[in-house]
C-alpha cells in the first residue's frame, strides 16, 4: 500500500516509525512545509510518549515534498497518513480523498463537526476508507478494560474515571501556536479527547454532562473536569485532564473502574500493570506497551484499506461523536 505521510512533527515522526515497521505499508513520500528540516527533526525527541527514533537511512528512498497537491499528482498514493495542525485537518483530508486516496487522519477529526460530516460523505462517495487516529482504542491496557466491560468479567460497570495531564506543550510548533489562541482546540480537543473518545466508545454517548473548563496557554478549555450520566443506566463517568501545568510537569494518564465485584486501576506511572482489587485480594494483569497502540492503529487501517472494509473499531462516525461531545463540555 503506497502511502504518503503529511506533516513531520512529533506525531508525523511517530507514524513514520510505525509505517516503516509495517510490511503492508510502503512509505513513498513525506510532505512537510519546511522539508529541509525533516532530517534535523530526526534527532529531536519530544511529546508525551517516547516512541523511538527514525533512522535517516530508512528515509533514503522516500521522496520529500513541500507541496501536498504536487505530491498527490506525482505519487498517486493509495493512502495518506495526515498529522498536521488541527486547523488544517479538513483541507488536507479533503484533498487526499478527492485525489482518490484512503485517509488516516490524526485526532481530533475536525473542530467543526460540519467539516467532519462533509469528509464522511466524501469518503463514502469515493468508496474510500476514512479513519481517525484515536490511538487509546488500540492501547493494550484500555483494550483489556473494554473487554472486561463488554464481557461482564467482574460484573456490571458502576463507575469509570479517566484522567490525563501534561505540562503545557512547548515542543515543536506548540510554543508558536500559543499566538494562535484556540486554533488547536486546546487541551479539550487535543488531549482530553482521548478519554472522552474512549468513554463514549465503551459507555456510549452520555445523556447529561456536568462540566467545568478553565483557560490555559492554548485555549479557554485547557483544563476539563466533567461527570457523565445516562438515562438508561446507573453508570457514572468522570473525565479529568488538561495541560495547564508548567512545561516540565510529567505526563500521566490512567483509569479507575468500579465493577460490581472488583475495582480496576491503571496508571502510566506503572505502565505494564493493571491492578484488579476485590475485598480479599489484589491481582496484577499485563498492561502491555502503550506505544503498541500507534502500530496497532496503522495496522488496522492498512487491513481495512486492503480488504476494502469500513473501520468499525474506529469509525469516522464515532470520531465525530467524540468531537460533538467535546463541544458539549464548553456549554
Amino acid at each position: 500500500m503506497n502511502t504518503v505521510l503529511v506533516g513531520f512533527g512529533f506525531m508525523g515522526m511517530t507514524h513514520t516509525l510505525n509505517i516503516l515497521k509495517n510490511p503492508r505499508i510502503h512509505l513513498k513520500a513525506i510532505v512537510d512545509k519546511v522539508p529541509e528540516n525533516i532530517f534535523t527533526k530526526l534527532t529531536e525527541q519530544s511529546g508525551n510518549f517516547a516512541t523511538g527514533n527514525v533512522d535517516a537511512k530508512d528515509l533514503s528512498g522516500v521522496n520529500i515534498y513541500s507541496d501536498f497537491a504536487e505530491c498527490l499528482k506525482v505519487e498517486k498514493p493509495d493512502a495518506c497518513v495526515i498529522a498536521v495542525h488541527t486547523a488544517l485537518h479538513y483541507e488536507m483530508a479533503e484533498m487526499a480523498l478527492q485525489s482518490g486516496a484512503n485517509v488516516f487522519l490524526e485526532k481530533p477529526f475536525c473542530i467543526d463537526a460540519g467539516e467532519g460530516e462533509r469528509l464522511i460523505n466524501l469518503a463514502r462517495s469515493k468508496n474510500k476508507v476514512l479513519m481517525v487516529g484515536h490511538v487509546v482504542r488500540f492501547m493494550p491496557a484500555y483494550e483489556t478494560l473494554k473487554k472486561w466491560i463488554d464481557s461482564g468479567e467482574y460484573g456490571r460497570l458502576e463507575f469509570l474515571a479517566l484522567s490525563r495531564f501534561s505540562g503545557v506543550p512547548i515542543w515543536g510548533q506548540w510554543k508558536e501556536r500559543q499566538k494562535e489562541f484556540g486554533s488547536s482546540g486546546g487541551a479539550l480537543f487535543d488531549l482530553v479527547i482521548h478519554d472522552i473518545d474512549f468513554a463514549q466508545w465503551v459507555c456510549g454517548v452520555p445523556d447529561q454532562i456536568e462540566a467545568r473548563c478553565l483557560p490555559g496557554k492554548l485555549s479557554t478549555h485547557d483544563y476539563v473536569s466533567a461527570l457523565w450520566k445516562y438515562n438508561d443506566s446507573d453508570v457514572v463517568v468522570k473525565i479529568d485532564g488538561g495541560n495547564t501545568f508548567h512545561a516540565s510537569y510529567p505526563f500521566h494518564a490512567g483509569f479507575s473502574a468500579r465493577f460490581e465485584n472488583a475495582s480496576v486501576f491503571f496508571s502510566s506511572q506503572d505502565p505494564h500493570n493493571i491492578q484488579v482489587v476485590t475485598d480479599t485480594e489484589t491481582m496484577l494483569f499485563s498492561g502491555g506497551d502503550a506505544n503498541d497502540g500507534f502500530s496497532n492503529e496503522l495496522y488496522y487501517f492498512a487491513e481495512c484499506v486492503l480488504q476494502g472494509v469500513h473501520p468499525v473499531k474506529c469509525s469516522p462516525e464515532s470520531a465525530l461523536d467524540s468531537v460533538r461531545i467535546c463541544h458539549r463540555h464548553t456549554l
